[in-house]
């Protein structure tokens, strides 16, 4: 194929989910408790206000969750969704110990605070640590890793939402490349010149093999039934596929006689093999274009395909051209078409390469299995 529908626009790239806290909202809530607490102990300090045995619990209560909680807010939650995959259930240890950590240098800090502002009597600073730090490692943990776990599969849940959403536009994108396909071939089925010579020669045929010229127009019609009909699902079987290119062969003889030369190596073992469609017959159809019309000696056409070691489908065209590179090839051209389906439908596992065979050229399409 040489015309196609406008090419599509490249594909955006994939957004990233949102962390479970941004960095913004990260550092708001530090700074708003850091200066919160440094007014609470300037206030203390000062001797301004007393406070009662509540307002002491409240106190220590503010205190233990400023050294305790934000800290674990940011450091538990990075790690969570950084690691999670890496390390599997592995990942629940490690927010234990981080917990354990966190809690245990915050517990040192805040009883440190509540004894300079006099919450904590002096001389009873080790004794109120025995006492808090037990308790503050089992709070921590128990709410920790609670919030951690949360967050973390919120984290998921979006960046699976995401990667969805993402396939489901390559996967629109790849039906959309597919129908270009479709209407480029019925393009060039429709062309006018192709259509003045193949009738032209179906009506030279009509009189001295009105059989050939029959059948002639029933592949022609089978060309156009498939080009409209081509399998939803972006594939169909190398043997539908190698009907349509034999199908285009026999008609294009028609016009270049013996100038078009062919011959199909394929064994009946690949004949069920999955291909996109029109995929080899826009390969055939670029070597009847370029290279066969191109030479009045004609060329020769070879057609072969075999599984490698790996099980790789490789299916090789060879004709008498003198080459092309690819990165000549323009998005809208049918090869160029045929390049963005293969990547949309396998990624790097499906290739297009032109390579030189001895005085061919060699177009080799690579599928997996």
């Amino acid at each position: 194929m040489t015309e196609s529908a406008t090419p599509l626009p490249a594909l955006p790239a994939q957004a990233s989910p949102k962390r479970a806290l941004g960095p913004f909202a990260v550092r708001a809530a530090w700074i708003v408790a850091t200066v919160t607490l440094i007014i609470f102990l300037i206030f203390l300090s000062t001797g301004h206000a007393r406070l009662s045995q509540s307002g002491a619990q409240l106190a220590m209560v503010f205190v233990y969750s400023s050294f305790i909680a934000l800290p674990s807010i940011v450091i538990l939650t990075r790690v969570s969704i950084r690691y999670t995959d890496k390390l599997g259930r592995l990942i629940v240890l490690v927010q234990a110990a981080l917990m354990v950590c966190i809690a245990s240098a915050g517990t040192f800090a805040a009883d440190l605070v509540l004894q300079l502002i006099g919450i904590v009597p002096p001389g009873h600073y080790w004794l109120e640590l025995r006492t808090s730090l037990p308790f503050s490692i089992v709070i921590s943990l128990m709410f920790g890793l609670s919030i951690s776990t949360f967050e973390t599969l919120r984290y998921k849940y979006q960046a699976a939402t995401i990667e969805l959403r993402t396939r489901q536009v390559e996967q629109e994108r790849a039906y959309k490349l597919l129908a270009e396909a479709r209407l480029s071939s019925l393009e060039s089925r429709i062309h006018p010149h192709f259509l003045f010579n193949t009738l032209n020669s179906i009506a030279a045929l009509i009189p001295s093999d009105p059989v050939r010229a029959e059948d002639t127009v029933g592949k022609l019609a089978s060309l156009l039934r498939f080009s409209l009909n081509a399998n939803q699902s972006g594939l169909v079987s190398l043997g539908q596929e190698l009907k349509i290119v034999r199908d285009y062969l026999e008609i294009e003889k028609t016009r270049f006689g013996p100038r078009l030369r062919y011959e199909i190596e394929i064994p009946d073992s690949l004949a069920d093999a999955k291909v996109p469609p029109l995929a080899l017959q826009s390969i055939v159809e670029n070597s009847v274009k370029h290279v066969v019309s191109q030479r009045a000696q004609g060329a020769e056409i070879s057609i072969s395909a075999r599984r490698d070691q790996s099980q790789t489908l490789i299916i090789e065209v060879l004709d008498d051209g003198p080459g092309f590179s690819l990165d000549a090839i323009a998005p809208e051209h049918g090869l160029g078409n045929l390049i963005a389906r293969l990547e949309l439908l396998y990624g790097p596992a499906g290739r297009l390469e032109v390579a030189r065979k001895g005085e061919k050229t060699a177009v080799r399409l690579s599928l997996p299995a």
